[in-house]
């Protein structure tokens, strides 16, 4: 029957040869019934599987009306037995029971349900979907007592064979899959799936911002989460603590990072995936953002042989791609560098890239203590966290070497103070630091329908356009959205920047205990741009808007 079902695929123009063969080499290694494994990859689909096993065996197909009054079990046979084999009892006669089923492949099958009801059995072939569909309408009653009391009554072993069961089902594995595809059509950049009393909601980081996807159907959102953590390697078992993983894939020939991330909550366990495309990472400071000013005053500091160069923001704001693309711009044969990182997001050829590892206490200060005695010449800390992490960055600057790191604060002059609260003495500070770039990411307008139009004078005037762009009437863009940008108006995000360069005047303050608001007046005085001021430049540009930059920079008050 499997050559047959082989050959009927491949002469209706459903499948390739070497399709074929592929799929027979995966199921010769780890078993399994073809179809199955042909969809679950796939390379066809439900419904052209079930054609051409209706056509292979010579039974009829099952429609969905065939499933809108299924037989009444009465416990002659499980809902969980119906679940595992992909199978819904149709009608029950005399003779005979007439039932759906995805692959009558296993003979086992068969002859249960013949031994469960003593009757002959009729085999429609079915669509998984369909009868998944059926067995939540149906049975859901009794699957969730027949679950309820196997949890309840089995130990421990048996509760992770059950939850490996459910995340290795087809069906499972398909919904994850067009999960992760989709979150890559939409260029997500996150997943989130969150429990609530009622349902569960997935919802896709698009841009920066969230948005609300459909639940799968015909699936159990356990199942969702134990396929997810079965791929990342956690323990599934464990749903009272929180789980880090990850998960690498090919899809289309583009490698995939995802960083798993599982917390309970009240209801379930609530995932993250955190979507890392390697050949979409884009590791060139203009193309990021930087306009001609900051670029020509952030590479003058890259040309300097020692010092502490800081990038500075929120979370998921652009920080490790920023210093990804310095580090790019500085890796040459002549040069070590060396990173430490919580975890190595992306891998660059040439840099030794250190991940961390607190359970085996690899600490960024540790991995530090390490590095300094490799002779680099480079290092880049993911974080300062901590003091020791600071203090050793800084003893890392004065001996001679460059040092690119991060830091959680609103701006660039906050780095400053942040630096002097984590007990980093003044003099250090003036004398390592060579200048600090906060930055924002801005969703970018769509270029196929974004709009221009001219600003009113009460919009000129609030926002200071006149002064900051050098003319009367300047041209703005507004969003209005297309098929091309999914209807957002917006595709894809670029940087919005300030860049702090550490001047005398500056150091001056900074020895003086000079408060946060007082070093950024100095450094707008001393040719910084501030974020808001690039943001509206970007907007006068036509590659954001006014009020995706206002959005973003709500927090941030230009001072004059």
């Amino acid at each position: 029957m499997t050559a047959t079902l082989g050959d009927i695929l491949i002469s209706s123009g459903k499948l390739a040869a070497d399709q074929l063969e592929r799929v027979r080499n995966l199921q010769a290694e780890k078993g399994g019934l073809l179809g199955p494994l042909l969809v679950q990859l796939g390379f066809v689909s439900e419904r052209d599987l079930a054609a051409a096993l209706a056509e292979s065996l010579g039974s009829p197909l099952a429609e969905k009306k065939d499933y809108e009054e299924p037989a009444e079990v009465d416990g002659q046979i499980s809902p969980e037995f119906l679940r595992k084999h992909h199978l819904v009892p149709l009608r029950v006669s005399h003779e005979e029971v007439e039932v759906a089923l995805a692959d009558p492949g296993d003979g086992f099958v068969i002859d249960a349900v013949k031994l469960a009801f003593g009757r002959d059995v009729a085999v429609r072939i079915g669509l998984i979907s369909d009868i998944q569909a059926a067995l939540n309408r149906h049975y859901a009653e009794e699957a969730d007592e027949t679950a309820a009391e196997s949890l309840s009554t089995t130990n421990e072993v048996d509760e992770i064979a059950h939850l490996r069961d459910m995340a290795s089902e087809a069906p499972v594995i398909r919904r994850v899959n067009q999960l992760i595809g989709r979150a890559l059509e939409l260029r997500a950049s996150d997943i989130h799936i969150e429990p609530f009393e009622r349902d569960v909601v997935i919802r896709y980081r698009v841009d920066g911002v969230l948005r609300t996807i459909d639940f799968p159907k015909g699936v159990t959102p356990a199942a969702i989460v134990s396929r997810i953590k079965v791929m990342a390697h956690l323990n599934i078992a464990e749903r009272r603590l929180p789980q880090d993983g990850r998960i690498k894939l090919r899809v289309e020939g583009r490698e995939i990072d995802l960083r798993i991330s599982t917390v309970p909550t009240l209801y379930g366990e609530s995932v993250v995936m955190r979507l890392l495309d390697r050949g979409d990472v884009t590791l060139d400071l203009p193309s990021l953002g930087f306009g001609d000013q900051t670029l020509k005053r952030f590479e003058q500091l890259l040309a300097r042989p020692h010092g502490i160069m800081l990038v500075t923001g929120p979370t998921g704001s652009g920080k490790t791609t920023t210093l990804y693309a310095a580090l790019s711009t500085l890796n040459t044969p002549d040069r070590k560098i060396l990173t430490v990182e919580d975890p190595v997001e992306y891998q660059i050829e040439g840099i030794n890239q250190i991940p961390i590892k607190p359970n085996i206490d690899l600490t960024f200060a540790n991995a530090l203590r390490a590095i300094l005695r490799q002779d680099p010449d480079i290092i880049m800390i993911g974080e300062m966290r901590d003091v020791e992490t600071a203090r050793i960055a800084v003893q890392a600057a004065l001996t001679g070497h460059k040092v690119f790191s991060t830091l959680h604060t609103n701006d660039a002059a906050s780095s400053i103070t942040r630096l002097q609260d984590m007990q980093v003495d003044d003099y250090l500070i003036t004398s390592t630091v060579d200048g600090i770039l906060a930055q924002r990411l801005v969703r970018r307008l769509c270029p196929d329908c974004r709009e221009a139009y001219q600003p009113t004078d009460i919009m000129v005037e609030e926002l200071g356009l006149t002064l900051l762009l050098k003319t009367e009437t300047p041209t703005l863009y507004r969003a209005t959205g297309c098929e091309a940008c999914d209807h957002t108006g917006y595709r894809g995000r670029t940087t919005i920047l300030e860049l702090l360069v550490m001047t005398e005047p500056l150091r001056r303050a900074i020895i003086a205990k000079e408060d946060a608001d007082a070093l950024r007046r100095i450094a707008l005085a001393e040719g910084m741009l501030d974020m808001r001021s690039d943001g509206l430049r970007k907007a006068a540009a036509g590659l954001t808007s006014v009020e995706e930059v206002e959005r973003v920079v709500q927090s941030l008050v230009a001072i004059e």
